[in-house]
């Protein structure tokens, strides 16, 4: 997933309850819903960047020895500058690009 197309602010941003709740409606379950996508991506994003340092990994054990590599630089900062894992979510979720759903609210079907 390619987090700089997203257009999540990369600041806070002052959000309105009511819509936040609009399609839950429940502010608590709409917070719930965000905050486990954001852990989501969370996940995602610290999985690729571990992939992509760990081909700028040494295994010497000496401590004298410690390189700055240039493109190792570049790739830290580009995680730094993407949007927080909780924007990204509540942008997704305001989009209504998060599948969610409640099995405590769906009817269960009759046993017969």
């Amino acid at each position: 997933m390619d987090y700089k197309k997203s257009k999540a602010p990369v600041n806070t941003v002052t959000r309105n309850i009511m819509d936040l709740a609009k399609d839950t409606n429940n502010i608590y379950e709409s917070v719930a819903i965000i905050a486990k996508r954001a852990n989501q991506i969370s996940l995602q994003i610290k999985d690729d960047l571990s992939k992509k340092l760990a081909e700028f990994a040494s295994y010497n054990d000496s401590l004298e020895e410690v390189f700055e590599n240039r493109e190792q630089i570049e790739i830290s900062r580009y995680y730094e500058k993407l949007p927080k894992p909780s924007l990204l979510a509540t942008q997704e979720f305001i989009e209504d690009k998060i599948y969610w759903r409640n099995p405590v609210t769906e009817q269960q079907p009759a046993a017969e």
